[in-house]
This record gives C-alpha cells, structure tokens and sequence, in this order.
C-alpha cells in the first residue's frame, strides 16, 4: 500500500511537487491563443455571411425593378 504522506512521481507535465512545467504551461497558452484567433474568424465569417446576404437581396430587388420597367415598356408598345 502506498503512504499519502509521500510525493507522487510527477504525472503528465507536472512536477513532484505539483507545478506545471514550461512545455505545459508553453501549449495551454498556444491552445488558448488558437481557439481566440478561431473564434474570432468564425466571428468574421458571419459578417461575410451577412454581408452576402444583403448583396443578394439588393440583387433580387434591383433584378425584380427591371422586370417591373420591362413590363411596363411592353405595356406601352402594346397600347401604341
């Protein structure tokens, strides 16, 4: 049976005594930066997305206005 008064070998990236060691600590700070940048471009590409979809609405409006006018100019050639 092991006593618990005794130090644990050190598992992982930690030491004896309980305290992370520099690799450890070096690839915490990595994996937090990598998932801020992610979030942040995820963050970006709604705004893409957005974006887009206002492009596409003024799209389909300015395409409806010009059916409108097309119409009405054959109305005009018919009446004549």
């Amino acid at each position: 049976m092991s006593d618990d008064s005794t130090p644990r070998p050190a598992e992982g990236d930690y030491t004896e005594s309980g305290v992370p060691g520099f690799d450890y600590v070096r690839d915490r700070i990595e994996n937090r930066f990598a998932t801020a940048l992610g979030s942040s471009e995820l963050a970006g590409e709604a705004s893409v997305d957005e974006k887009l979809a206002e492009r596409d609405k003024a799209a389909r409006d300015k395409l409806e206005e010009i059916r409108r006018s097309l119409r009405g100019a054959r109305q005009e050639d018919a009446a004549e």
